[in-house]
């Protein structure tokens, strides 16, 4: 390029550096990387004077791959919820995994709950500065709604001495999100099969079957408390899988190995 100083290298140069990766074959991710490498070196040098602003700043690589969300059929979340719980701890456990699938909750969002958040009379919670520090309603389904008053009846025995949080730890702390994480995977292992399963596959599942079932997509992300109808519509993608696959299954005229005679 001719270049002598780290100060001359300007947009184009970086825009052709990437360009020429992706020629070369460089996956997405890899240019992703690369990139953002070359923008962390340069805010090093901004920083030390050398150079007076970052090149790399507004550059962008070529666009990830959006890849679909994994989830559970109908099935599969019936073996999940359907087995019983033998302890107090299990009851909480369940009461989670309920509430996750019955109103998409994240992670975070479900350990961040406190009791005065779940109004199980009128039938929703009260998610508190989500994702984006947004607050938003989501209703409160019957099941869950049922597993969360049996947990209620064991709390007593384990909350510390004015603890708010609705799920607690073994000692009485606020439950920590790990901690939902490792015994989900207990519960999915012990209960439930080989299927492995983390808690945002039943947000996953939650939004899924609810658009298989008719649902409003609006209101589907209301729910989910997306900020972009964009991110919701991802999971009519899988809605989409799902009748092609009924589709080539039925359809006479799209089985493999049909005779295409008429």
């Amino acid at each position: 390029l001719g270049l002598t100083r780290w100060a001359e290298v300007g947009r184009g140069h970086v825009k052709a550096f990437i360009a020429e990766r992706h020629r070369d074959g460089l996956m997405p991710r890899s240019l992703h990387r690369k990139l953002a490498a070359i923008r962390s070196f340069f805010d090093f040098l901004t920083r030390r004077g050398e150079v007076a602003q970052n090149p790399a700043r507004s550059v962008r690589a070529p666009k990830l791959a959006r890849s679909l969300p994994r989830l559970l059929d109908v099935d599969q979340v019936s073996g999940l919820l359907g087995a019983a719980a033998v302890d107090e701890l299990e009851e909480r456990d369940l009461a989670m995994w309920e509430l996750f699938y019955s109103s998409g909750l994240r992670l975070s969002e479900l350990v961040k709950l406190d009791l005065k958040d779940v109004d199980r009379a009128q039938g929703w919670v009260l998610v508190r500065e989500g994702k984006g520090r947004k607050s938003r309603y989501v209703p409160l389904g019957r099941y869950a709604s049922e597993a969360i008053g049996r947990w209620l009846l064991c709390r007593a025995a384990y909350v510390a001495e004015g603890e708010a949080a609705l799920f607690v730890s073994r000692r009485g702390g606020r439950i920590a999100a790990r901690t939902v994480q490792t015994r989900l995977k207990r519960w999915q292992t012990h209960k439930a099969g080989d299927q492995p399963v983390h808690p945002h596959m039943l947000r996953h599942s939650f939004a899924s079957h609810v658009l298989e079932s008719g649902g409003d997509l609006r209101a589907v992300q209301e729910m989910l408390g997306h900020a972009n109808l964009s991110t919701t519509q991802i999971y009519t993608h899988l809605d989409f899988q799902r009748l092609a696959a009924v589709y080539d299954q039925a359809h006479p005229r799209a089985r493999k190995g049909s005779d295409k005679k008429s």
